[in-house]
């Protein structure tokens, strides 16, 4: 059986990127401080135990998961803007886009007598429509639980992102990501994955959040699950990292649907919470440009 690899909480986002390039997963141990963990705990949990099951084999009929976390729980912005994974991401994900969005947040419960979800691909949210050139996302499951085999950690088939589709994977292919809570894994979006079954006594629980690159479309529509009223109050960047930014020079903007005269035209988000139009952003007039120059 193949095993994961671990990195401190101190690792660069280079060491991150390195074995990701190889493996496509790693665990980064103790990201979590114990005092953001217990926070994280008491904010989450009332919304996690009101949480029905799933509807289907695929979400998990003894599974539980609960969104829009960065609209209910201050605890959890904190695990989406997290320095080392936010470093990680933006270089991970830079060849294939000029900005990077938050693609979902869930609580992921999985009860006792669950049994494995089936092994797939977090790319095919997209239907499979997207070339295998282009990595879309980059995964998160941070572990508010201890992870173990027997309660449902995670399973992982490191390398099967370089495999070629269609090949499925033999029992002695797949790893577990054991792991203290407070600790998180890092996984890829084409890395072939699921959960697992939880023959424990306990429940394992667990926190994905997902990037992606800034022209697709979430996975978690955040402007529903993080409506302006409450984006209004976070900070700027991360209200950029929900999505209320341009995700390309000509990607995101709107026209405030007010009265004749009464409003400007075609202005990008950030604009929804300033009041000011401050620019499309130099930087992304910049990138396209050179592409199109290279294009045509």
């Amino acid at each position: 059986m193949p095993s994961l690899k671990h990195l401190p909480a101190t690792a660069t986002r280079d060491e991150v990127l390195k074995i990701l390039t190889e493996d496509a997963a790693v665990i980064i141990d103790g990201l979590m401080t114990p005092d953001l963990l217990n926070r994280v705990k008491m904010e989450i949990m009332p919304f996690v135990e009101a949480t029905p099951p799933g509807r289907d084999d695929f979400t998990g009929r003894l599974t539980t998961r609960t969104g829009a976390l960065v609209a209910r729980s201050p605890a959890c912005r904190d695990l989406v803007s997290d320095p080392l994974i936010n470093a990680a991401t933006e270089a991970f994900l830079a060849p294939y886009c000029d900005r990077y969005q938050l693609h979902l947040t869930q609580v992921i419960r999985i009860k006792p007598g669950q049994g494995a979800q089936v092994l797939h691909r977090d790319r095919l949210a997209w239907g499979g429509y997207l070339q295998r050139s282009i990595e879309p996302q980059l995964n998160m499951i941070w572990a508010v639980t201890d992870f173990t085999k027997e309660n449902g950690a995670t399973r992982v088939v490191p390398g099967s992102h370089l495999w070629e589709d269609g090949r499925g994977a033999h029992e002695e292919e797949i790893t577990y990501a054991g792991m203290k809570a407070g600790s998180v894994i890092i996984y890829t979006g084409s890395v072939i994955h699921s959960g697992g079954a939880n023959v424990s006594g306990a429940d394992r629980v667990g926190i994905n959040i997902t990037y992606s690159l800034g022209w697709l479309r979430q996975e978690e529509n955040q402007y529903l699950s993080c409506p302006p009223e409450i984006a209004a109050t976070l900070p700027a960047d991360l209200q950029r990292l929900i999505g209320y930014s341009m995700g390309s020079y000509a990607l995101g903007y709107f026209s405030p649907p007010l009265p004749p005269g009464m409003g400007p035209e075609i202005v990008p988000p950030e604009t929804l919470f300033s009041g000011q139009v401050k620019g499309w952003g130099d930087d992304l007039y910049a990138k396209v440009s050179q592409r199109a120059a290279i294009a045509f």
